[in-house]
């Protein structure tokens, strides 16, 4: 891994997962937050914290100045514009983008698929991932990220989780530490301006995952919505391929399946799973 300071915008939950794999390895980060509370948690660490409600060009340039670049924060249609210039410090980017830029597509999704920018929201995250990508970072269209204390798992413990429909919609995820890995290896190769799309290598029908969770948490089914009164994120029935990615940067995923993932989720969260 390199040594280079890696620099993380937005750092939430992917850019702690890049975090801690970086500053393990003994390479400096420096990191912006939102607000104190998260500065905390990454100083203790030893990330090098600065706290912005927003950011600037001018908060941002010094920061960037000859640093791997990873960029982990949703788009606001303002601020990427306002700070995507300061790449030309940098040494090289990646931006966590997300399959939500394929819009109402369904079945195969892989680099040849055609983008879908119809929903606005769909509309909001393609123009970000745009300016990026052509101020020479390279974007990793992220299925849905779980890990310790977000997904599915989570919703089933807490009882809040209603299967959308028969269940029967295709999900593709990505365990936030492989998809650390991921963003690590792009900056590590130097990749400019391309994209590859980001998940492990089983996507599954929401309703085979939900059966074998709630089994091995011993609860009982959750009940079911109509597909129409779901939210958007889970009526999507998308099955993303992976081999770009990997093959590009001779990855071999810690997390392949939603099994050891979610496995290794519980184990971190300490609660009771047989599966």
């Amino acid at each position: 891994m390199s040594m280079e300071p890696l620099a993380i915008l937005g750092c939430g939950f992917t850019g702690t997962a890049a975090a801690v794999r970086a500053l393990a390895a003994g390479r400096p980060v420096r990191a912006t937050v939102r607000t104190e509370e998260a500065a905390r948690t990454l100083r203790l660490i030893g990330a090098d914290v600065t706290v912005a409600k927003s950011l600037t060009g001018e908060i941002v340039a010094p920061l960037v100045e000859g640093a791997d670049v990873l960029v982990t924060f949703p788009p606001d249609g303002v601020t990427d514009e306002a700070i995507v210039g300061t790449l030309g410090r940098a040494r090289s980017a990646v931006y966590v983008s997300s399959t939500g830029v394929y819009g109402e597509r369904v079945g195969i999704i892989d680099e040849e698929t055609p983008t879908d920018a119809r929903d606005p929201k769909a509309a909001l995250r393609l123009a970000a991932e745009t300016a990026w990508r052509e101020a020479g970072a390279t974007a990793l269209r992220a299925a849905g990220i779980y890990g310790p204390g977000r997904g599915l798992h989570r919703r089933l413990v807490e009882g809040s989780y209603r299967v959308p429909g028969d269940g029967g919609q295709v999900v593709s995820r990505v365990h936030v530490e492989d998809l650390a890995a991921m963003a690590l290896g792009c900056l590590e190769a130097g990749l400019r301006g391309g994209f590859f799309v980001a998940a492990d290598d089983a996507p599954v029908p929401q309703a085979e995952v939900v059966r074998w969770l709630c089994a091995g948490l011993g609860v009982p089914p959750p009940p079911s919505v109509a597909l129409t009164e779901a939210p958007a994120t889970l009526r999507h029935d998308r099955t993303v391929i992976n081999a770009r990615v990997k093959r590009a940067l001779g990855l071999t995923l810690r997390y392949p399946s939603w099994r050891e993932g979610f496995a290794q989720c519980l184990r971190a969260e300490g609660v009771p799973f047989r599966p």
